[in-house]
């Protein structure tokens, strides 16, 4: 959410930004929110000049009555009424218009950052750098349910009569495999100075509304049912939840947190060939990283962010690549941001495995955010998260990568010690 004073000050800015983001039905929305604003302005000046007024003829009552002169003071009695029943009329008016320009906020995106790729949807979307060799084996490397089902590590016929479609069973050494990324991935933001948190898996709506638009909250969000509580699609929603109403000291700043949690997420839609087996799935669990930090440094942290994950799925021989996000791809509260893609040797191409965003201060305004300066003035904070790893999908990538042709998986030496030592998973179908 942008800052009001400045959509009313950079109009046409924000219009040509609506415009970047190939969303121009929204344009009407800034004339209507300054109008309103407008309006809202001039119902607080006449509060005030009422409220003043107000103050004043209560002195006047009293000292006519003071003076004996009570005809005198009912007359200004009943202008005090009439003046009462004004000030409730326009209390409730702006009570209104606060509530119409808070709807139209909520959904005019966040100005992006000058470097975001102009385009219309992920299609568009600019790779940045690859690292590592992607391979293609000359053996065939089968779909990753079928891998998985080798080892005796895979139920999904269970998982649909327990849970339905979209839900999975892992066992013996594939589970065992899921659980080893997890903690490696915990232990490896560690080691690069985050603070590990296990956060709540449910939220109030107010902030879910902090830390996602709309359009996300319907897509993704599971509801429980007759409480104020949503199930979390990702720890980050919980974890920048956490500074809700909170002034931070900037020397407290950054505070560098990584999270583990389970999510849940609807994924509506129609669902591809690809996205069967565990890649596109309503449970899953995942370590993330946040950042909260001071504006000028925001562009800093989101370059490490994006980093730390390329250097995890290079330390477990992954080859991946980043990918900028065009404007058109950039969700209403984001700045910023860039995939983190990952080589599937059977599909021979690359995947999603994380994505990276810088989203300003539009969470930190919904949230109330700020940080208090040396000087004492204070302003929003900034906050940034990215994906450490998210298997089950995340294990598609390694499955595949360190298959070996009579269907071995190599363990990379960064996560043996998570397995008891082993070097190397054997089927046992």
């Amino acid at each position: 959410m942008i800052d009001i004073k400045f959509l009313r000050e950079n109009p046409e800015l924000v219009k040509e930004n609506i415009r970047k983001k190939f969303q121009d039905e929204k344009q009407v929305m800034v004339d209507e929110v300054i109008a309103l604003d407008k309006e809202r302005r001039d119902i607080l000046g006449e509060l005030e000049a009422l409220r003043a007024e107000k103050n004043r003829t209560a002195k006047e009552i009293g000292r006519l009555m003071g003076q004996g002169k009570r005809e005198e003071a009912e007359e200004v009695k009943n202008r005090v009424a009439a003046s009462g029943t004004r000030i409730d009329e326009l209390t409730a008016r702006q009570k209104a218009v606060d509530e119409e320009i808070r709807k139209r906020m909520m959904v005019i995106p966040q100005i992006i950052d000058p470097s975001v790729p102009i385009g219309k949807d992920d299609t568009e979307n600019v790779e940045i750098q690859r690292y590592g060799e992607p391979v293609v084996p000359e053996f065939e490397v089968p779909y990753h349910a079928d891998i998985m089902a080798a080892f005796d590590g895979l139920d999904l016929d269970a998982a649909h009569r327990v849970a339905g479609n979209g839900f999975y069973y892992l066992k013996g050494d594939i589970a065992r495999l899921h659980s080893a990324v997890l903690s490696y991935a915990r232990d490896f933001m560690i080691d690069r100075g985050f603070t590990y948190y296990i956060p709540p898996f449910m939220i109030r709506s107010n902030v879910v509304a902090g830390v996602m638009s709309f359009a996300e909250m319907d897509a993704m969000m599971y509801k429980i049912e007759g409480e104020d509580l949503y199930l979390i699609g990702t720890s980050e929603h919980s974890m920048i939840g956490k500074f809700i109403d909170q002034i931070l000291s900037e020397k407290d700043l950054p505070q560098t947190l990584t999270s583990y949690s389970p999510c849940f997420r609807k994924e509506k839609g129609s669902h591809g060939l690809e996205e069967r087996g565990v890649y596109r799935i309503h449970q899953f669990e995942k370590q993330e990283m946040i950042v909260v930090c001071r504006p000028e440094d925001s562009p800093y942290w989101y370059d490490q962010l994006w980093q730390n994950t390329v250097d995890l799925f290079r330390s477990l021989d992954i080859p991946v690549r980043t990918l900028e996000c065009c404007s058109g791809d950039l969700a209403d509260l984001k700045v910023k941001s860039c995939d983190v893609e990952a080589w599937s040797p059977r599909q021979k191409k690359y995947f999603e495995v994380g994505s990276c965003s810088n989203l300003g201060d539009a969470q930190a305004r919904r949230l109330k955010i700020r940080i208090q300066g040396s000087d004492g003035n204070k302003y929003l904070a900034h906050t940034l998260n990215n994906t450490v790893v998210a298997p089950p999908r995340m294990l598609i990538a390694f499955l595949e990568n360190n298959l070996q042709a009579d269907g071995s998986v190599n363990i990379p030496e960064a996560l043996r010690m998570y397995m008891g030592g082993k070097e190397k998973l054997i089927p046992v179908k």
